[in-house]
């Protein structure tokens, strides 16, 4: 045999071999890849679960909104005068009543003193005047002087009566004018900037004012929800008052509890929303007027309603499921029913039975049929959301 053929057959040989060396690491590489499948799959997954319960459900609606103060007073000077002095410092807390500035008393004390010296000089008169008409009276029993005479002193007297009390009311309006001087918080309340310095002549007519005092215990809230809430609120607040929470705008600070106090009477057909007020106590001054909140309404407690984690509600093609944990460790999907998830808890209408665990995070890595190795999920804080 030549040395080509030689050669030739050397490489055929060397290629069948090869090729049998190939084929036999290929079928090795997916034995392999086919038990490391089996392994994978029968590795459990870590997941957390939660147990399907029943339990009192506070519902609450949740909305933006911001703090208004209850009254919102400018103290305004009520006569002409001169500014005496203030006697409030800005940003002070004043009660109702209390004395805030001096207006010139004198012209205002001048007139108080003319008007009860007229009202003497009249009652003088008056008095004269009923003694002619006492005299007059048994004069003409007795036909010494005529009816005429008579008349006249009637008239006479029942014009000074109208003298004195034409007098009287100058009085009270030289007095209401002298109160008018000493200008009163008309609340309970905070002084803001000073709008007017001592020295000045200050006119009622002015269309500014000293200052302005705005109450801040009570203060209310106004927030707005959804117009399409209208129908769960309104029966509700029928029964009697809803309470209401105002928090920090990140949720993280509570800052008042208070009470529903009324329902705007009209929608906001721009936005589709409704607003409320709601009234708080304040006393710390926690809430300051056009602060932004978040304020919860309290509507109703749902009893023993059947709750999951809303975590645990999942949106496929065809609706809401849920991953179920079975007896052997592993997930089945579940078609459910719930209310809209609102807050942490979702009601559960159907598909879910008291008692069942449900994966309320890891979803992501399941299947049907996977198995699973579940953890309990972490306690929430106090005061944790409720469903709404």
């Amino acid at each position: 045999m030549k040395p080509s053929k030689w050669i030739a057959a050397a490489i055929g040989v060397l290629a069948l071999g090869a090729l049998a060396w190939g084929i036999r690491r290929g079928s090795t590489g997916r034995t392999a890849a086919r038990a490391a499948a089996t392994a994978e799959a029968a590795r459990p997954t870590s997941v957390v679960a939660a147990t399907v319960a029943r339990r009192d459900v506070p519902v609450y609606l949740d909305g933006l909104g911001w703090a208004q103060a209850w009254m919102t007073v400018t103290v305004r000077p009520e006569v002409d005068g001169r500014l005496d002095a203030v006697f409030f410092r800005e940003g002070q807390a004043v009660r109702r009543g209390q004395v805030l500035a001096q207006i010139d008393p004198r012209p205002f004390d001048a007139a108080l003193h003319q008007a009860e010296g007229a009202l003497v000089r009249d009652r003088a008169l008056l008095t004269n005047a009923r003694i002619n008409v006492d005299r007059d009276r048994t004069l003409v029993e007795r036909k010494l002087i005529a009816q005429q005479q008579l008349d006249t002193d009637v008239s006479i007297a029942g014009q000074y009566e109208g003298a004195v009390q034409i007098d009287q009311a100058n009085i009270e309006t030289a007095r209401i004018n002298l109160d008018f001087a000493r200008p009163t918080s008309p609340v309970d309340g905070v002084t803001g900037v000073r709008l007017v310095d001592p020295g000045n002549i200050v006119h009622a007519s002015d269309p500014g004012g000293i200052v302005m005092v705005t109450q801040l215990d009570p203060i209310a809230v106004i927030f707005v929800v959804p117009q399409d809430e209208l129908p769960r609120i309104a029966p509700e607040m029928a029964r009697g008052k809803l309470r209401v929470e105002a928090t920090s705008r990140d949720g993280a600070t509570l800052l008042g509890t208070g009470t529903l106090e009324t329902i705007d009477n009209q929608i906001n057909q721009s936005t589709s929303t409704l607003r409320l007020k709601a009234l708080f106590a304040n006393p710390r001054h926690l809430l300051w007027p056009n602060q932004f909140v978040k304020a919860r309404l309290f509507l109703a407690t749902r009893r023993g309603a059947l709750v999951a984690p809303s975590s645990a509600i999942q949106l496929g093609p065809d609706g809401p499921f849920a991953y179920v944990i079975g007896a052997d460790g592993r997930v089945a999907i579940r078609p459910v029913e719930v209310e809209p998830p609102r807050g942490d808890l979702a009601i559960v209408v159907r598909g879910l039975a008291e008692g069942e665990r449900v994966v309320v995070d890891g979803q992501g890595q399941l299947r049907a049929g996977t198995l699973v190795v579940a953890r309990a999920p972490v306690p929430p804080a106090e005061g944790g959301t409720p469903a709404r």
